[in-house]
């Protein structure tokens, strides 16, 4: 395994990259899943 050396700066920002990324990962997994359970109801349409 090699070793390479960042600036701290792009670590920090790495990484919470990556949250985010599981964040929404996990967020779209749980939509899917209500979908497949029928827990989503389709938009009533808006008119002014």
């Amino acid at each position: 395994m090699e070793t390479v050396t960042i600036p701290v700066e792009e670590y920090v920002m790495l990484k919470h990259k990556a949250e985010v990324d599981e964040d929404l990962l996990l967020s779209l997994v749980k939509g899917l899943e209500d979908i497949k359970a029928g827990r989503i109801h389709p938009w009533k349409k808006v008119t002014n």
